[in-house]
């Protein structure tokens, strides 16, 4: 249902989720463009002032991977992963960008996907916010991460020692390879709809949940995880598939991503005669021309973050500050867990049995310690007032 390339997307004013019917000269103006590019504005200034400070602050330093080895496996199917997605990267541009461009002279509704999910990425590492519950093999290429230049960052790190963002992959992987996911998934709610005309839109978006979930499943515990691309560490071992492995897979990622990967689906499929998406309400009382794409975009942009953020990112926080200790799969594999605890620093994985520290804050060590920062005092007790 999206504006693809050289054709126009089918009327869905039938829709109820439809971006509110036709849009002709005589559409009322909406300000619900406007307050979408607002917020899409002010998320892109803060993404680029942190990235800005990444790159020319300490934080932009390799994480050594450590003296643990990845097996020959791993190498060869990280190795081959990194290099599909950039073999992905033209034909990404060529059909979202180039192609399009060369026929209509404009960006589609695709293209603006694209950038909005390779920005997207910056979110990636947030789910960390609090405690570090997932990391990334560090054998990856990477330059640390922006993390600690997030506002109100609290999870203690320091260059050289923190949960990296292999580059490489992510990058690439965020911008063209969760669109073919989206792509993917619209083709499949289409031949729903084809199937079973009579099935409602709440239903459809269910059935397209549930085969998210299934499709996470497939894609994280089948084969990213055992590969070791990254961990789950910290998963809830009760809520977790191969639990005490350095694969376990919690199921309530599933849950989670599935759901961001439902709304990038209906952003996409429900869409109004002129192919544009629910945030874009009001586009046409905006002259046409710059203004309007940059309008158009920023709106699109908002709405893919808001979906990563409010769906995966907020309940990632209240599943990291129960997370479960540690399993010594992780542990012994220092391309997991070497740059942030365990053998090599004085600092214990995270457990629940322990405090959990923040960037500013004291730690316990493995002595069972109290390590405050340097320079640092123990607060003073401060005694009541008495009457006299």
């Amino acid at each position: 249902m999206s504006d693809s390339p050289g054709k126009k997307s089918p009327p869905t004013v039938t829709e109820p989720l439809s971006a509110a019917g036709p849009l002709d000269g005589r559409a009322r103006p909406s300000k619900r463009v406007t307050l979408w590019a607002v917020l899409g504005g002010a998320i892109l200034l803060l993404q680029l002032y942190v990235w800005i400070r990444w790159v020319t602050g300490p934080y932009f330093e390799r994480v050594p991977a450590g003296p643990s080895d990845p097996p020959t496996y791993m190498k060869v199917v990280l190795t081959a992963n990194m290099i599909a997605m950039w073999v992905l990267v033209p034909f990404g541009l060529w059909w979202s960008f180039i192609r399009p461009w060369r026929r209509e002279r404009r960006i589609t509704l695709d293209g603006m996907l694209a950038v909005s999910m390779g920005l997207m990425f910056f979110q990636d590492p947030l789910l960390n916010y609090f405690n570090t519950w997932c990391t990334y093999n560090a054998w990856l290429f990477n330059r640390g991460s922006w993390t600690s230049h997030v506002p109100g960052w609290v999870s203690p790190e320091e260059p050289g020692h923190q949960v990296p963002e292999p580059l490489l992959t992510n990058a690439p992987g965020y911008t063209f390879g969760v669109l073919l996911l989206t792509i993917a998934g619209c083709w499949i709610m289409r031949r729903i709809k084809a199937r079973w005309p009579e099935i409602s839109n709440l239903r459809l978006i269910g059935v397209t949940y549930l085969l998210a979930i299934v499709f996470d499943f497939i894609m994280e515990a089948c084969i990213i995880l055992p590969a070791g691309m990254y961990a789950y560490p910290g998963a809830i071992r009760e809520l977790s598939i191969n639990a005490g492995t350095y694969y376990q897979w919690p199921i309530y990622e599933g849950l989670m991503w599935g759901g961001v990967q439902t709304a990038l689906c209906c952003l996409r499929y429900f869409t109004d005669d002129r192919g544009r998406t629910v945030v874009e309400r009001g586009l046409d009382g905006i002259r046409a021309g710059v203004a309007r794409q940059l309008t158009r975009f920023l709106a699109i942009f908002a709405a893919v973050s808001a979906s990563f953020f409010v769906i995966y990112m907020i309940p990632a926080q209240w599943v990291g500050m129960h997370a479960d200790p540690w399993p010594a799969d992780v542990q012994k594999r220092s391309y997991f867990s070497g740059p942030v605890c365990g053998e090599g620093t004085d600092r214990p994985c995270p457990d629940p049995r322990l405090p959990i520290p923040t960037k500013h804050s004291g730690y316990i060590n493995k002595n069972g310690e109290l390590v405050l920062p340097p320079g640092v005092e123990m607060p003073k007790s401060i005694p009541f007032e008495r009457g006299k």
